[in-house]
């Protein structure tokens, strides 16, 4: 088996110039199990079976009982019928021949065929992912047991070539780095580096921004054949072999992704909009501080609007703020909010207020939303001033850092309150409901908690120089 497991298969991802890019050693000792696995064979009811499900072909053989079906099978390996209980008619069982045994599974169907989370198209393919999975788990369940224990994610000295370039590319000026990474490296090995590899190259880019993000894990079925970036083995079956992050494409076992550190590094390929996008996927996608759709829009509202009367208070017309989302949407930071396209600094204002209430995740995240009304409730200034600075240190540092800007942001409105009329309490009215929301939807928390909400940005605003 050891032996085995250092033998290698083609991985994917392989760059046409080998100078730059060697591919890793895939472990090839799964797939050839998978080979070797019983195939499925179908026994064929010789009859007609009466009330035969419409979505169960002639492997239907009605009601038998369980010695019924041992015997149909004949002890051939991968041999399976499908039967109806005896003990409860309208419940149907597959009966699955393997190592010399016959297993019988509970049989469900809602459109799709399933017995476990997998879900099929056909009885053949579950039968086929069945045999494959018991073959694989029989004949290695120490060895998988084990797979996850010297992992290639943790030796990626393959990508060393790769990261003074893609660090280049990911320290351009920003006017500069999309057309030049579409237009000079379209048809570079860097481009057809996988998930891992890009991972490798961007940890070790000492201009990316260091804020710590999870993995966005969706179970995923690949075509072809696939490794794990974790492991290194192969990932088997006929569909859901594994996980893939939606944000960074790693592509791992579900079990080795428990494994996988908080260090995803979203693609901004991957990043289909900026509004309602979590917010630490978007900064490390952009490769900034913070969002900069907030960067852009309290830039322009600093340089036009800090003056203006109600400022934040005053709405905009919402058609002319959704074109704003769909611009930022779209083009990204080159959207053009200018006065000239948007001469309402209401707009700009409305712009920024929706992309806080449209965050998934609010900058006042759902898991300490209860720790700052708890702070707010306090009633000595200066042990809640203390309470609510122990609870920031709890954010995100993307969230932290947002939360920051925007308050240094808010404070220079108040020192123009002469014109805009526009105090930190005042404030603290617009802003309290759009940076924090109660984790369960609830109208009753949501009023009850909207004075606390407000005097939570209050303090914020006031103690700027304090709490930040």
């Amino acid at each position: 088996m050891a032996a085995s497991s250092n033998s290698s298969l083609s991985g994917s991802s392989v760059s046409s110039d080998a100078e730059e890019y060697q591919p890793p050693i895939w472990k090839s000792y799964l797939y050839q199990l998978q080979q070797e696995a019983p195939r499925p064979k179908r026994i064929i009811c010789p009859r007609e079976v009466e009330n035969r499900p419409k979505y169960y072909g002639r492997e239907f053989h009605g009601i038998i009982s369980r010695e019924q079906a041992d015997e149909l099978l004949g002890g051939v390996e991968g041999a399976y019928i499908l039967r109806e209980s005896q003990r409860q008619p309208g419940c149907y069982t597959l009966a699955l021949r393997f190592g010399n045994q016959t297993l019988n599974y509970r049989l469900f169907h809602d459109g799709k065929h399933f017995v476990g989370e997998k879900r099929f198209e056909s009885i053949h393919d579950l039968v086929t992912d069945g045999l494959i999975t018991l073959y694989i788990e029989t004949k290695a369940a120490e060895y998988i047991a084990k797979m996850t224990t010297n992992p290639i994610y943790e030796h990626i000295g393959y990508a060393t070539l790769l990261r003074e370039k893609v660090s280049r590319r990911l320290s351009r000026s920003k006017n500069e780095s999309r057309k030049a990474s579409v237009s000079n490296e379209e048809h570079t090995p860097v481009e057809k580096i996988s998930s891992l590899v890009r991972r490798a190259a961007l940890t070790h880019n000492d201009n990316h921004f260091n804020y710590e993000k999870t993995h966005n894990f969706k179970v995923h079925t690949f075509r072809g054949p696939h490794w794990c970036e974790y492991c290194a083995n192969f990932m088997w079956g006929l569909i859901a072999q594994g996980v893939r992050c939606s944000d960074c494409g790693l592509n791992v076992h579900k079990q080795c992704s428990k494994h996988v550190p908080n260090d995803c590094q979203p693609d901004l390929k991957r990043i289909k909009k900026v509004y309602c996008c979590d917010l630490t996927t978007l900064v490390k996608a952009h490769n900034t501080q913070r969002p900069m759709v907030v960067d852009i829009c309290i830039r322009e509202i600093e340089a036009r609007g800090l003056k203006s009367e109600g400022l934040y208070r005053v709405s905009g017309f919402t058609e002319h703020i959704e074109d704003v989302k769909m611009a930022f949407d779209r083009d990204g930071e080159k959207a053009d909010i200018s006065a000239n396209i948007y001469p309402d600094i209401n707009i700009i204002t409305g712009a920024l207020k929706l992309y806080f209430r449209d965050l998934p995740i609010p900058i006042i995240t759902y898991d300490t939303y209860s720790k700052f009304i708890e702070a707010a409730k306090i009633s000595n200034a200066d042990e809640r001033l203390e309470a609510v600075h122990e609870v920031l240190m709890l954010l995100p540092p993307a969230h932290y850092e947002t939360l920051r800007y925007l308050m240094i942001h808010l404070k220079k409105v108040t020192m123009n309150e002469k014109d805009n009329l526009m105090n930190a309490e005042n404030l603290g009215i617009v802003f309290g409901p759009t940076l924090m929301r109660p984790p369960e939807d609830s109208t009753l928390t949501t009023l009850h908690d909207m004075r606390y909400q407000k005097l939570i940005v209050q303090i914020l605003i006031e103690n700027e120089d304090v709490l930040f």
